[in-house]
């Protein structure tokens, strides 16, 4: 299966699902890369069975997911039994167990004011993730600032509204932007 980087290449719009009522709509969306907000213990399986039979890769957020616990074992089941293509999560601690499970890791950063931006450049210092995730990603100088700190590939995340605003993340040096905006999916 072709990696995250090489699907970029070809369609740079991730599509996130928040609700489950967009499963539908993203498998059939022309989107390569999914990244699963939403989903608990009991439908996390059969979500990534309909997602892999769809040819589409799968990210799972692991912070979002109801009925597992955000530890060792709860990540580790994920990983070898859910077998996503990568994790995402805001926890330094879980970037570097998924690592050490062989898994594909995203750090998502919520960057609000200097201090956050500033912890979170030193946080994927630290970690060294496959990839970051930056929400909100409307932010084209904190883009460009957190690559040329971290030299580690950018996803723009949040509030991403329109074809302007995937340009100017583009533009300022993120390789995709990730979107549950539907319309989104198709530009």
């Amino acid at each position: 299966m072709r990696n995250l980087y090489d699907r970029i290449m070809s369609n740079p719009i991730i599509a996130a699902i928040k609700d489950l009522d967009q499963l539908e709509d993203v498998l059939n969306s022309p989107c390569e890369l999914i990244f699963l907000l939403t989903g608990n213990i009991f439908n996390l399986k059969e979500i990534a069975n309909r997602i892999k039979q769809k040819g589409k890769s799968l990210y799972i957020a692991i912070d979002l997911i109801d009925g597992f616990s955000k530890d060792t074992w709860g990540l580790e089941y994920i990983i070898k039994n859910i077998h996503p293509d990568g994790i995402i999560t805001a926890k330094e601690n879980l970037v570097k167990l998924s690592k050490d499970l062989g898994a594909f890791t995203i750090l998502r950063l919520y960057i609000t004011d200097s201090k956050t931006l500033e912890s979170g450049i030193m946080s994927i210092k630290s970690t060294r993730p496959h990839a970051v995730e930056i929400l909100p990603g409307i932010m084209p100088k904190v883009i460009e600032r957190v690559y040329r700190s971290t030299n580690i590939p950018i996803i723009a995340s949040g509030l991403i509204m329109d074809e302007e605003d995937v340009v100017n993340s583009l533009n300022s040096g993120a390789i995709a932007v990730s979107s549950s905006n539907k319309d989104i999916w198709y530009i």
